[in-house]
């Protein structure tokens, strides 16, 4: 998983919709978000969990006043509030977009709170977003499960807590499915549930039922075709929306001092759409291939048994290149043999002749078996040349989204200078284009998730359609289910040994692993061991005999570090192994807020030295002390986002307080507006 943005609106302390948050990666791994307590650092990282999983940490109090109170002041009684967080990440290549909504409803004495909603959409190689085929949360499930959260998303001051007795359960189970031993657990359970419904005699299904089905069927018919005329008008809008788009460019082109600009973007844009089409292309192209030619990869070990069976017949003299049976029927009716010799009825000449008739078949079997031998032999180059073409279709895929990622970026960079250019009327039509461009990505987004929901009701459609149709069971169902009885009783004890036997070679690699990260950081003699359960302690063999160690704070802050980090390089690797098993994912971000509460400055910097190395991605919310020497300085090299959360007091008396990063000062804290209390999100500007 990798984070590309999140943006929030009437979240908590972030009045409105936030600038978007775009999250470093690469070589500069780490986003580094500053901010004063109570400036809304908790409620961000909340943000990020609350989104994917609905779920909140330990610091995070109120859970369910999540709306902005000034958005609540402001509105009208009766009327909505709508507070939502979206966030933009990638996996496998593709390109998400997660959104969770709520809405409060303000009456005369009270506040009403809706259910949250999930909304995803999936970006297609043409940059078109369209619903996705599976479920939301099963999507996220499968890429970062909600059991493992904890691990990625978590407050730094409260780290310890991991390595807490009382947690050791939740520990244990988490980790399980982290590594992958939780889906043998669950295939078990479900192997085991499956065995008690085979058991339950088949059920039949009457007719009572078919006049209320037909009625519901209409129902979603109706609301099929509403959801098609929709979908007709979003057409129209978007048609609307790329004219109008094609007129605020012409008009930013003819404005002198942004003419190069302008036309640069064009340059891009057209870059854009090719680098694009290029990947669909060779996407289709790779599809194509595989279609056609993948199937001979799966041949050759066949071939070579025939090449075999045929060299043994050869030796065997059962293959003969020999006479053909006409050629022997045409000397038998003339009675003489090529020699010259007669081959009168009774001799022994003719009886030779004959002798070969019963051997001539044998002939075209040969021809058959040659024309054969030639067509596999073909094999091995057909197979060379599909995974040259396979490669190479990969390689154009891999350039093109290298080249399509360096103009995107260009493209941003000159939409924030258009944005902030000097000339009042460039800036104007630039975030005229801006705003254009959300409409367009709203009605894209509107357009997909309509056409998810016309898919899911034709499912409903269909799936009435069987029930209608369905007639009762016969008894051979029933003599098949007690088939895969025996069956599942059967995978059930195979996966009973599998686990075992996975569970101790999976726990003696991560407690290595842990063991080496916490030797990496801490300068005492401590050992890090991993109990069978997955259970974490700290022990030390001064004395030559292993005992536990009341561990500090700090180390225990160390130890669970050392834990996360473990498990992340471990599933990395298994990852890439056993994808039916783990998190289909080599990649994992850390989102972490405070992390340098209680450690002292050895600690500290040792700290800031290793975090960004633990994950492929690091997002840190840090206040102005938390930052200060030895932590800015180690994490500066690998820093590549920066930004502020900027506190507005209604305080009369409020105390200002700034942060200076690169040379540029930022406020902290400062005096509020209105009588309201929010937060401001800024990028620190580095300058490029």
């Amino acid at each position: 998983m990798k984070l590309i943005s999140i943006t929030l609106c009437n979240f908590r302390q972030f009045y409105g919709k936030t600038p978007e948050i775009k999250l470093a990666y690469g070589r500069q791994n780490t986003t580094v978000i500053h901010g004063n307590n109570g400036a809304g650092k908790t409620a961000l990282m909340n943000a990020f969990t609350w989104v994917l999983y609905e779920k909140f940490s330990a610091a995070f109090a109120a859970v369910e006043q999540l709306v902005n109170k000034r958005a609540l002041a402001e509105a009208e009684i009766g009327k909505g509030v709508a507070c939502w967080a979206e966030m933009v990440f990638e996996h496998d290549n593709k390109r998400y977009q997660v959104k969770r909504l709520c809405r409060a409803y303000k009456s005369e004495n009270t506040v009403e709170h809706t259910k949250s909603e999930l909304f995803m959409q999936v970006a297609g190689d043409e940059g078109r977003w369209m619903p996705p085929f599976q479920h939301p949360d099963d999507i996220i499930g499968r890429i970062l499960p909600e059991s493992l959260h904890q691990y990625f998303f978590f407050d730094g001051e409260r780290i310890e807590q991991i390595v807490r007795h009382d947690k050791k359960a939740e520990i244990a189970e988490a980790t399980k499915e982290l590594l992958g031993v939780e889906v043998l657990n669950r295939s078990v359970r479900h192997l085991g549930e499956a065995k008690k419904s085979l058991e339950i005699d088949l059920r039949q299904i009457g007719n009572a039922e078919t006049k209320q089905l037909l009625k519901d069927k209409q129902k979603l018919e109706q609301e099929v075709e509403k959801l098609l005329f929709r979908q007709v008008e979003l057409e129209q809008e978007l048609a609307n929306q790329g004219e109008l788009k094609k007129t605020v460019n012409g008009n930013l082109l003819e404005l002198g001092g942004a003419r190069d600009l302008q036309k640069l973007r064009d340059e891009l844009e057209m870059q854009q759409d090719l680098f694009k089409q290029q990947i669909i292309q060779a996407t289709d192209a790779l599809k194509r291939a595989i279609s056609l030619r993948g199937y001979g990869v799966f041949l050759l070990d066949a071939a070579a048994e025939f090449q075999v069976i045929v060299g043994n017949l050869r030796e065997g003299g059962s293959l003969l290149s020999g006479i053909q049976r006409p050629f022997l029927e045409e000397l038998l009716a003339t009675e003489r043999c090529i020699c010259g010799a007669e081959l009168s009825e009774g001799s022994e000449s003719r009886q030779n002749v004959n002798n070969w008739m019963d051997k001539a078949g044998v002939g075209d079997v040969e021809e058959t078996t040659i024309r054969i031998s030639d067509r596999v032999d073909e094999l091995d180059k057909q197979v060379s040349d599909f995974w040259s073409e396979i490669d190479s279709q990969q390689a154009n895929v891999s350039r093109s989204r290298t080249e399509l990622s360096r103009v995107e970026n260009q493209l941003d960079s000159i939409h924030s200078k258009l944005r902030n250019f000097p000339d009042g009327d460039v800036s104007r039509l630039q975030k005229r284009l801006d705003e254009i461009e959300v409409k367009i990505g709203e009605s894209h987004r509107e357009s997909g998730s309509n056409q998810q929901q016309i898919e899911s009701l034709r499912v409903q459609v269909a799936g009435f359609d069987k029930q209608i149709d369905k007639q009762q069971m016969n008894e051979g169902k029933q003599i098949l289910a007690q088939r895969r009885i025996a069956a599942t009783q059967d995978a059930i004890d195979r996966l009973i040994e599998v686990r075992s036997r996975l569970e101790k070679q999976f726990c003696s690699q991560l407690e290595k692993r842990v063991q080496d990260i916490f030797t990496q950081i801490s300068f005492t003699p401590y050992t890090p061991k991993l109990s069978d359960k997955y259970e974490l302690t700290l022990v030390e063999n001064t004395s030559g005999q292993e005992s536990l160690v009341a561990a500090s704070t700090g180390e225990n802050q160390i130890l669970s570090l050392s834990f996360i980090g473990g498990i992340i390089e471990g599933v990395r690797e298994w990852s890439q192994k056993n994808t039916l098993m783990v998190p289909d994912s080599s990649t994992f971000p850390i989102v972490m807020d405070s992390p340098f509460g209680s450690l002292d400055e050895i600690y500290r910097k040792q700290i800031a030295n290793k975090l960004p190395k633990l994950a492929n991605q690091l997002v840190i919310l840090v206040t102005k002390t938390q930052w200060r020497g030895e932590v800015a300085q180690e994490m500066e090299s690998c820093t590549g986002r920066e930004y502020v959360l900027v506190y507005n007091s209604p305080k009369a008396d409020c105390e200002e307080d700034a942060i200076e990063l690169g040379g540029i000062r930022y406020p902290l804290v400062k005096q509020s507006p209105n009588e309201f209390e929010y937060t401001e999100i800024v990028e620190v500007d580095y300058g490029f």
